[in-house]
C-alpha cells in the first residue's frame, strides 16, 4: 500500500512541477525513461551504434533543454513591484525633463538657436504612421447625441492621413438640442515631463502651410492658444479651408492675419491678434449642413514665411468696440 502511495504522488507531482527530474519520481523516473527509450530504438547495425547513440543523446539532451526553457512550473509567479515601477516613471520623467533643459539652452528641438531663426519652413505635422495618428484625435456631434460618423486612418503606402465619415445634420431627440451636424480632427496638446502642458512657438512665421486633397467641401480651420494656466476650450481662431474635387492635392496657404477670433463657435465683435508664441493646438471641423459622406486626406501641415505678405491684422477694432485699445 505504501508503495502504491509512492507511486500515485510520483506522478501527481510529476504533472504538477515542468522539471522531469528522477528526484521528483525515484520509482518511475531512470527505469521508466530508459523502457520507453529502448521501446522506440529502431534496430541499426553493429558499425553505426555508437553513432547513433551519440546522436540520440544529443537530441534527448537538446529536447530536455527545450523542456526546461518553455515549459513553468505553475507554482511560480511573476515578480510585480508597484515601487519600482514608480521608480521607473519618475526616473523617465526626470530624464525628460533634462532634455527639455537642455534643449531650451541649444535652441528649438535641440537644434542651434541661429539656424531656427533663419529657416523659413518648418513641417509641424506630417503622417507616416501609427504614431503620428496618435498625435491626433476625432470628434463628432455623437457627443451630444447626434449622428455624425469619423473616422481617422492612415492613407495609401502610408503617406497620408485619411479623415473620412458620414454628416448628419439631424438634431438629436433629447428635447434640448436644436441643431447638429459636425465632425473634426483636433491635434492634441503636446505633454512634457511630468504631463506638462506645452505649446508651440511660431512667432518667426506668418503663414499656414497644408497640403491636402478633399472631395469639394468647405473645412473650417482652427487655432488655439494656451495663454492662461487653464486651457480655454470655447475660445479659438478660425479661417476657412476650400478643397476641390478630384484626384490632386492642392497646396493651402493661409496667412495668420486672417484668423478671426471666436467663443463657442459666435464671430466676436472685439477681434484679437493671435499669439503664435503660445499655440496649443490646430483642428479641422466641417460643418456645411450638407448629409453624407466626406473625406478629407492630408500629407502634412507646417508654416513658413511668405516675404510677399506683409499684412499684421486683417481686422480692425473701433472705440466702440473695444475702447482698451485706444486709450
Amino acid at each position: 500500500m505504501a508503495l502504491f502511495h509512492k507511486v500515485l504522488r510520483g506522478t501527481y507531482i510529476l504533472r504538477k512541477c515542468s522539471k522531469p527530474t528522477s528526484a521528483l519520481h525515484p520509482l518511475l523516473g531512470i527505469r521508466f525513461a530508459d523502457y520507453s527509450s529502448s521501446l522506440q530504438k529502431p534496430v541499426a547495425s553493429p558499425g553505426k551504434a555508437s553513432s547513433q547513440r551519440k546522436t540520440e543523446g544529443g537530441l534527448q539532451g537538446h529536447h530536455q533543454k527545450e523542456v526546461a526553457l518553455d515549459i513553468t512550473c505553475p507554482e511560480e509567479k511573476p515578480d510585480v513591484s508597484f515601487d519600482k515601477a514608480i521608480r521607473d516613471e519618475a526616473m523617465d520623467h526626470f530624464r525628460r525633463l533634462k532634455d527639455e533643459i537642455v534643449n531650451h539652452w541649444k535652441g528649438p528641438e535641440g537644434r542651434p538657436l541661429q539656424e531656427a531663426l533663419l529657416e523659413q519652413a518648418k513641417v509641424v505635422w506630417q503622417f507616416r504612421g501609427k504614431e503620428d495618428l496618435d498625435k491626433w484625435r476625432v470628434t463628432s456631434d455623437k457627443t451630444i447625441g447626434g449622428r455624425s460618423e469619423v473616422f481617422l486612418k492612415m492613407g495609401k503606402n502610408n503617406q497620408s492621413a485619411l479623415l473620412y465619415g458620414t454628416l448628419s445634420s439631424e438634431a438629436p431627440q433629447d428635447g434640448e438640442s436644436a441643431r447638429s451636424g459636425y465632425c473634426a480632427m483636433i491635434s492634441r496638446i503636446p505633454r512634457g515631463a511630468f504631463e506638462r502642458k506645452l505649446s508651440y512657438d511660431w512667432s518667426q512665421f506668418n503663414t499656414l502651410y497644408l497640403r491636402v486633397r478633399g472631395d469639394g467641401r468647405p473645412w473650417m480651420v482652427n487655432i488655439k492658444e494656451d495663454t492662461d494656466f487653464f486651457q480655454r476650450t470655447n475660445q479659438m481662431y478660425s479661417y476657412f479651408m476650400f478643397t476641390r474635387g478630384g484626384p490632386y492635392w492642392q497646396e493651402v496657404k493661409i496667412p495668420f492675419s486672417k484668423f478671426f477670433f471666436s467663443n463657442r463657435g459666435r464671430i466676436r465683435d472685439v477681434q484679437h491678434e493671435l499669439l503664435l508664441d503660445k499655440i496649443s493646438s490646430i483642428g479641422f471641423t466641417l460643418a456645411d449642413k450638407v448629409d453624407g459622406p466626406f473625406f478629407l486626406e492630408i500629407d502634412f501641415i507646417g508654416v513658413f514665411t511668405d516675404p510677399a505678405h506683409t499684412e499684421e491684422f486683417a481686422y480692425e477694432n473701433s472705440p466702440e468696440l473695444n475702447p482698451r485699445l485706444f486709450k
